[in-house]
């Protein structure tokens, strides 16, 4: 069971990839991902925050579809760490 999805993604541009993200929420809503928070490291690297409603669904987006995302947002690296509450 998976209840949160971290995502580190190592970016071109900051400006690219928030415009991006923002554009992209309703796909992500559609793969039962809700943004908790999201942090900036330095200027090439986000961390997001992910609240998951279907672990699999989630996952499945994250690794394929998002694809299209992460080019259009200059993502040229992105990770996934799929965590439960202790």
């Amino acid at each position: 069971m998976t209840n949160q999805i971290i995502a580190r993604y190592d970016i071109a541009d900051y400006a690219q990839f928030r415009a991006e993200f923002d554009a992209d929420a309703e796909d992500r809503g559609n793969a039962s991902l809700s943004v908790l928070q999201i942090w900036r490291e330095g200027t090439g690297r986000v961390w997001v925050l992910y609240q998951v409603a279907d672990g699999k669904r989630a996952l499945d987006y994250l690794q394929g579809a998002a694809q299209v995302f992460n080019g259009r947002a200059g993502v040229q690296n992105a990770e996934y760490h799929a965590v439960q509450t202790a």
